[in-house]
């Protein structure tokens, strides 16, 4: 299974579910200290700012990024539990969430999944930067972008509730 998280509740999270991988999605000068259960070949950090349009001193997330997601994605072998985590567990986190049930599921309508996600974390606000993103890498023809605009914006909190993606089974 694939899991969402904060920073915050990541070292925990990895440690209670044994956790064999971790997608870390930060501004790029935060510091991750990676559980020692996790090899570094099985960590994915991906350096950016939860910004959806260009702001001077912010950095975007790219294309190359998303595309690396993916492909760490489909290479995890889904025998142990993913940890996926941004600073409060609720924009970049829950947007890379959502990619990778699209990903993994290519057959599989995203506006269910999309709806899935909504019940599975009322907070959940994914990046729709990095959604647009991976609609066009995933050939979705911007199903995935109005999928997650239909669901709307996530219940306001400061940190999102840990929660387990689904679609995605180990």
């Amino acid at each position: 299974m694939l899991y969402v998280c904060s920073l915050a509740r990541m070292p925990e999270l990895v440690e209670r579910l044994g956790a064999s991988h971790l997608v870390s999605v930060l501004n790029s000068d935060m510091e991750v200290k990676r559980p020692k259960r996790i090899d570094e070949k099985d960590h994915l950090f991906l350096g950016m700012n939860d910004i959806v349009v260009e702001t001077p001193g912010f950095e975007m997330g790219s294309k190359h990024q998303v595309k690396t997601l993916i492909s760490f994605i489909r290479n995890w072998d889904q025998s142990a539990p993913l940890v996926l985590h941004c600073w409060a567990g609720v924009s970049r986190s829950t947007a890379s969430a959502y990619i990778a049930a699209c990903a993994l599921n290519p057959d599989m309508d995203e506006t269910q999944i999309a709806k899935d996600l909504r019940q599975a974390s009322p907070s959940a606000t994914p990046n729709l930067l990095l959604v647009s993103l991976a609609d066009d890498l995933l050939k979705r023809q911007g199903r995935m972008v109005a999928a997650i605009e239909a669901i709307g914006r996530g219940a306001y909190c400061y940190e999102g509730d840990i929660f387990a993606m689904p679609h995605i089974r180990t």
